[in-house]
């Protein structure tokens, strides 16, 4: 167990907490913002030591109890509860860069609708022809650089992206794989000393697993395209389908057509 990693996920959420929200009086001098040690130990139920340990990376692994007990006293979402509980021990998927050939076969099968595999470190491990035609052909690009969050991060963020940036940060957090993850913790650390913008928003440990969003570029060929995103998890492993579709009679489902008679 990562006992920094949890200490420094408890502290930013405690100070992200509303007194009010919680049910406690706004009343009476707060040096900090958000909850203090001894109201969260109280919401949940702990020794007030014991919380403290916690935030100061000490102490033994916490039950799921315990973290299921913080999770509500900090009113996390869905998504930050799963990662909190995630310190109790619970195994992430396994990691693995061989696709499943039954999802090698729907991805062939797709010929209408780009598609791709990615794993928790954003690399793009498998992708079918209607993503060559939507963003080139990634066969000649060195297996390291086929990585979206490399792509992303490569140079300042234009504003159009950083909606976009600050989601797939909070999702790279919400795998649960950093530290323990060589290639995670890699890419944590290469992303970090090169982008001050990845940096910031990897600091403000943000917890938000990535389902479905909505991309918007502009094509050599078609011109403006507006895509839903969809993210499928494969059972068992670190990876899943990115789908890339468009609302039916849209000009970007027309454009989508072209890219696949093309």
């Amino acid at each position: 167990m990562d006992r920094g990693e949890l200490a420094g996920f408890l502290r930013s959420r405690r100070e992200r907490a509303d007194p009010r929200a919680a049910g406690l009086a706004p009343g009476g001098r707060r040096q900090t913002p958000g909850l203090r040690r001894e109201e969260v130990a109280l919401l949940a139920g702990i020794s007030v030591d014991y919380y403290v340990r916690l935030e100061q990376g000490r102490g033994p692994r916490p039950s799921g109890q315990v973290l299921t007990a913080l999770g509500r006293a900090l009113r996390l979402s869905g998504d930050e509860a799963d990662y909190l509980l995630g310190f109790a021990g619970r195994p992430p998927p396994r990691p693995s860069r061989e696709v499943p050939g039954n999802v090698l076969r729907l991805l062939e099968r797709l010929d209408a609708v780009p598609a791709m595999v990615i794993n928790a470190c954003y690399d793009v491990l498998a992708w079918n022809r209607m993503l060559t035609a939507l963003i080139g052909d990634l066969a000649g690009v060195p297996a390291e650089r086929r990585n979206t969050l490399r792509w992303l991060f490569s140079g300042p963020l234009r504003d159009d992206r950083r909606a976009l940036a600050r989601r797939c940060v909070a999702d790279l957090r919400a795998s649960g794989r950093y530290p323990d993850d060589p290639g995670v913790r890699e890419i944590v650390d290469e992303l970090s000393a090169a982008s001050p913008e990845f940096a910031a928003l990897w600091a403000a440990r943000e917890v938000e697993v990535q389902r479905t969003l909505t991309k918007r570029a502009v094509h050599p060929v078609v011109g403006e395209l507006e895509l839903d995103c969809e993210i499928l998890p494969v059972p068992g492993l670190d990876q899943r389908v990115v789908l890339y579709t468009a609302a039916p009679g849209s000009p970007s489902r027309r454009a989508l057509e072209l890219l696949r008679d093309g």
